[in-house]
C-alpha cells in the first residue's frame, strides 16, 4: 500500500502546528549559523514567531484535523489543544525572560533558542498522543533537549554535575517507563492507547503482566514529574543549571507531564484505575509533605522552589487519581496555573540577578520593596498564590482538586492536602516577610529591560486576575474532558 496517498488532508491538519515549529525550528538553526553574537537577536525574534505562529495554528486548527490522524499516533481534542497553547506561549514568555540573563553571561547561544524549540515540539508530541510509541518519543525529544540545556554553560563544574545526575536519573526514568510500555504491549498486543484501554476495562486486574506494567509506568511517571519518592534530581538540576534553564524546565514540561499521566493512565489504564489510584495516593501524600517539609529548611530560594514544585506536583496528583471529569480538569486547571506561578517565580529571579550576581538566596529578596516597589508588588502575588491565599489562582486551583476529591469521599485526602499546604504557606509567607519588613542588604539599583518589566507586570496581575475571575479558563479546562 503507498503509505503516502493514504493520508488525508485532514491527517496533516491534525499535525500543521507540530509540522510548523519543526520547519521554523531546522530553519532557525540554519540561520544562526551565520549570525554573529551581536545578532543573535535575529535567532530570539524568529523563536518568539515560531511560537506565537504555532499557537495560532493550534486555534486555526482546532476542530479541523481528524481526531485520530497519523494512523492512529496522534489525537486532536480539546485537551491537546489547550495545552498545546500553553506550553507555547508559557515557553514564549521564558524565552522573554532569559534573553538578557543570558546575554550578561555570554550564554546567548543560537543554542539554547533551537533546544527549547525542539523541547516544545517535543511536548506537543507527547500531548496529542494516541500512541504510547508516540508517547515515548516525545519524551524522549524534549528530554535530549533539557539535557543538553541544563549543561549549556560548559565553564560551571555545578552545570555539568546538575547535566550529568539528571542524564543519569533521567535515563533510568525513561528505561522504567519504557520497560513498563513494553509490558502493557506484550498483554495487550497493542501501543494504540484506545486499544490499550479496550483491554484493560476487559482483563481487569486478572492479568498481572498488565498490573507490572501500570506499576513500571506509574513509576516512570512519577520520575519524570518529580514526585517523592522519585524526586531527589530535582532540587540538584534547579540549583545547578542557570536559571534561564531553571526556568524553561520548572514550567511547560509541568503541562506535557500532566498530559503523559491523563494519556497514560486515565486514558490507557482507566479499566485499573483501583490499582493506578491507590499509587497515585501515595504519591501524592508523600509529595505534600516532603516538599512543603523540606522547602521550610532551605535558604536557596532555588531550590525552596523546588521542593515547592514536588508538593504542587503533589496536588496534580489528587486530581488525577480522583479518577473523574471534574478531577482530571482541576488537575488540569492546577497545571496551566502553576505553569504560569513558575513562570513569574523564577523570572523574578531573573529580574534581580545581574552580571556577576545571581539573586539565588533568601536573603537577597530583603528589601526589595525599598529598592522597587512594584516588583515587590509582583513578587507578593506570586509567592500568596503559590501559597494559596485568596483571591489569587492558586487559592482557587488549590480549592478546585479538593473539591474533586471530596466529592469522591476522599475527605481524609483532602484534610492531608490541606494540613500541608498550610505548613507550606510558611515558607512562601517568609519571603513576603524579607520583602517588606527587612532592610536591603544590596543597594544597588534594580535595572531590567522595559519588555521584561512588562512581562511580569501582566504575568502578576493574571495570576491575580485568574484568581479573581477563574471561571472562563476552568470552563476551557471542563470543556476539555466532556
Amino acid at each position: 500500500m503507498n503509505i503516502q496517498s493514504a493520508l488525508t488532508l485532514a491527517d496533516y491538519q491534525a499535525v500543521m502546528p507540530e509540522m510548523f515549529l519543526l520547519g521554523m525550528t531546522c530553519l532557525i538553526l540554519i540561520v544562526d549559523l551565520f549570525l554573529s553574537d551581536k545578532q543573535r537577536d535575529i535567532t530570539y525574534l524568529l523563536s518568539q514567531a515560531t511560537l506565537v505562529g504555532s499557537a495560532i495554528l493550534v486555534y486555526l486548527m482546532h476542530g479541523k484535523g481528524a481526531p485520530l490522524a497519523m494512523y492512529g499516533s496522534v489525537v486532536s481534542d480539546a485537551m491537546s489543544d489547550v495545552l498545546k497553547v500553553t506550553v507555547a506561549l508559557v515557553s514564549a514568555g521564558v524565552f522573554l525572560y532569559s534573553r538578557d540573563y543570558l546575554r550578561q553571561r555570554n550564554l546567548l547561544k543560537g543554542e539554547f533558542f533551537v533546544l527549547g524549540l525542539f523541547g516544545v515540539l517535543g511536548m506537543m508530541i507527547m500531548i496529542s498522543s494516541a500512541s504510547m510509541l508516540t508517547l515515548y518519543l516525545g519524551l524522549e525529544l524534549l528530554s535530549l533537549s533539557l539535557y543538553a540545556m541544563v549543561a549549556l554553560d560548559r565553564d560551571s563544574k555545578q552545570a555539568s554535575e546538575a547535566a550529568m545526575k539528571y542524564f543519569v536519573l533521567g535515563a533510568l526514568a525513561s528505561g522504567m517507563l519504557l520497560y513498563g510500555i513494553s509490558m502493557l504491549y506484550g498483554a495487550s498486543g497493542s501501543l494504540q492507547i484506545n486499544e490499550v484501554a479496550a483491554y484493560a476495562t476487559w482483563q481487569s486486574s486478572e492479568d498481572m503482566i498488565l498490573v507490572f506494567g501500570l506499576v513500571f509506568v506509574v513509576v516512570g511517571l512519577a520520575f519524570k514529574l518529580g514526585a517523592v519518592p522519585f524526586h531527589m534530581w530535582l532540587p540538584d538540576v534547579y540549583q545547578g543549571a542557570p536559571t534561564a534553564i531553571t526556568l524553561y524546565i520548572s514550567t511547560a514540561p509541568k503541562v506535557a507531564a500532566f498530559a503523559m499521566f491523563i494519556r497514560l493512565l486515565a486514558e490507557a489504564s482507566g479499566g485499573l484505575q483501583a490499582e493506578w489510584g491507590d499509587m497515585l495516593t501515595v504519591l501524592a501524600v508523600l509529595s505534600l509533605a516532603v516538599g512543603n517539609v523540606v522547602a521550610i529548611a532551605q535558604s536557596n530560594i532555588k531550590r525552596m522552589l523546588a521542593y515547592s514544585a514536588i508538593s504542587h506536583a503533589g496536588f496534580v496528583l489528587l486530581g488525577v487519581l480522583a479518577g473523574t471529569a471534574a478531577g482530571y480538569s482541576a488537575s488540569m486547571f492546577y497545571a496551566i496555573t502553576y505553569a504560569l506561578m513558575a513562570l513569574g517565580g523564577f523570572g523574578m529571579i531573573i529580574l534581580l540577578s545581574r552580571k556577576g550576581f545571581e539573586a539565588e538566596n533568601l536573603e537577597d529578596f530583603k528589601g526589595l520593596n525599598d529598592r522597587s516597589p512594584w516588583l515587590a508588588l509582583m513578587a507578593m502575588i506570586l509567592m500568596f498564590s503559590m501559597a494559596g491565599v485568596p483571591p489569587t489562582v492558586g487559592f482557587y486551583a488549590k480549592l478546585a482538586v479538593l473539591d474533586a476529591i471530596v466529592r469522591q469521599d476522599m475527605v481524609w485526602l483532602a484534610g492531608v492536602a490541606v494540613f500541608f499546604s498550610i505548613i507550606g504557606a510558611f515558607y512562601y509567607i517568609r519571603i513576603v516577610k524579607l520583602i517588606y519588613f527587612d532592610k536591603p542588604t544590596d543597594e544597588q539599583a534594580i535595572t531590567t529591560p522595559a519588555d521584561t518589566q512588562v512581562a511580569m507586570t501582566i504575568n502578576g496581575l493574571a495570576v491575580l486576575g485568574l484568581g479573581i475571575f477563574p471561571g472562563a479558563l476552568m470552563a476551557i479546562c471542563v470543556a476539555a474532558f466532556v
